[in-house]
């Protein structure tokens, strides 16, 4: 099974993949993490057998008081079909609570790969972050359950949504009618009717057919990741508090303030970390639906090869989807030169021309592993936004570069 993964993986690779993994000795540090247990929950056969059906299937079950439930920010946006109804993706992920197996080898592993003993730094607490961190990766996912939402409202009017069942990842997704007249950048927060005393919720954010629309990848674009160094990704994802890209928190509320676009923040990373990045967008940036990978790891060689295999891909299928939802919002994209974002960006544009107005590119160049790369090179970019206009796409250093351009589009509008 993983073999198969792993040639999966070696064929979606692109060039720039390719050559970061091999820069960053990618293969040579994966191969050392440790297997875990498998993150299925054996137990309910039945479950996992009709789990293939997804949520149309008619033998899932409602969460138990030992199951862990996410739900994830949304966007709601206006149905195609009927223009005065809303809608929106719901998505909830089900966890079997504190059942993973392997946890104390695995936060060995990790710290003995970042070099913590010799950072002469507080070991165990730095060990409960890290234990902290990789729970979500090993706990037991739960297919085929199910999880009733009441969606915010006036008191006296409940409205009741239906989520799942999960499928075989654990992760239920579908889109649900939104009855009620809601106004451009309302909020509405809902919450999980649970059977114990978790508190469970989510913000919808209603999003008018017309406007500006921002999407901003995450991973080191606005945070610090490290994609190109594999022990970085260990570090900044496991081992730290999330560090943001300094001057882009300014650089988003100016934004914010001038543009007032619905916000979308794409990242390969699985939905095992939404919790951290939930938290971290939250308290640094404009509030926004966080775009993950919906699939579940069973070690964390699989994690890494996540953030850096398959990118280009995966992120265009995430912006399709985005485009689904808002097709006439005038769209800016954010992103950086460690991964596949200019080729991704490159590629919407040309798929949806007109959808997108601005493209902006951070040339990273504080990460050692990138000056064995050509990323940052011109014709790199030039050959991605072939047929993109020159004057729709620009790189930075600096996101004091950003400022005059974005001023542009707020008096172009």
């Amino acid at each position: 099974m993983e073999k198969a993964k792993e040639m999966k993986q070696e064929m979606e690779e692109t060039h720039q993949e390719r050559e970061t993994r091999e820069a960053g000795n990618f293969k040579s540090v994966e191969s050392s993490l440790p297997a875990v247990a498998s993150r299925v929950d054996t137990t309910a056969i039945a479950d996992n057998l009709s789990s293939y059906l997804g949520t149309h299937n008619p033998w899932g079950h409602p969460i138990a008081a030992t199951d862990a439930v996410w739900l994830l920010d949304n966007t709601a946006y206006r149905s195609h079909t009927f223009p005065h109804h809303w809608q929106a993706e719901f998505v909830a992920a089900y966890f079997l609570k504190d059942s993973g197996k392997d946890v104390g080898k695995v936060v060995a592993d990790i710290a003995e790969k970042i070099g913590l003993s010799s950072e002469g730094q507080d070991e165990k607490q730095k060990e409960s972050l890290i234990r902290s961190r990789v729970q979500p990766f090993l706990d037991a996912i739960l297919p085929a359950r199910s999880v009733k939402v009441d969606f915010g409202g006036p008191k006296g009017d409940r409205d009741i949504k239906d989520l799942g069942p999960a499928g075989r990842n654990g992760v239920s997704s579908q889109t649900v009618k939104i009855l009620r007249e809601h106004n451009d950048k309302e909020q509405i927060k809902s919450e999980a009717i649970m059977p114990n005393d978790d508190d469970v919720s989510m913000i919808t954010e209603f999003a008018e057919t017309e406007g500006w629309g921002f999407i901003s990848d995450i991973d080191d674009s606005i945070k610090t990741t490290l994609t190109s160094s594999p022990i970085g990704i260990l570090r900044t994802t496991f081992a730290e508090n999330p560090k943001a890209i300094p001057g882009m928190p300014d650089l988003y509320k100016h934004i914010s303030q001038t543009l007032s676009p619905t916000w979308f923040y794409l990242s390969a990373s699985p939905y095992n970390l939404y919790p951290f990045l939930h938290t971290f967008i939250s308290q640094t940036y404009p509030h926004g639906t966080i775009l993950l990978r919906d699939s579940s790891w069973m070690n964390l060689a699989g994690f890494i090869a996540n953030l850096t295999v398959g990118t280009q891909k995966y992120k265009v299928d995430r912006m399709q989807k985005v485009h689904d939802w808002v097709p006439k919002r005038k769209m800016i994209l954010l992103g950086d030169s460690t991964q596949t974002d200019p080729e991704a960006y490159g590629e919407i544009y040309r798929k949806y021309e007109g959808w997108v107005k601005k493209i902006y590119i951070r040339k990273v160049t504080d990460v050692a592993e990138m000056n064995e790369t050509d990323k940052n090179i011109e014709s790199r970019f030039e050959k991605a936004f072939e047929s993109v206009p020159r004057d729709v796409w620009m790189t930075f250093k600096d996101p004091k570069e950003v400022y005059e351009s974005l001023d542009l589009l707020k008096k172009e509008d």
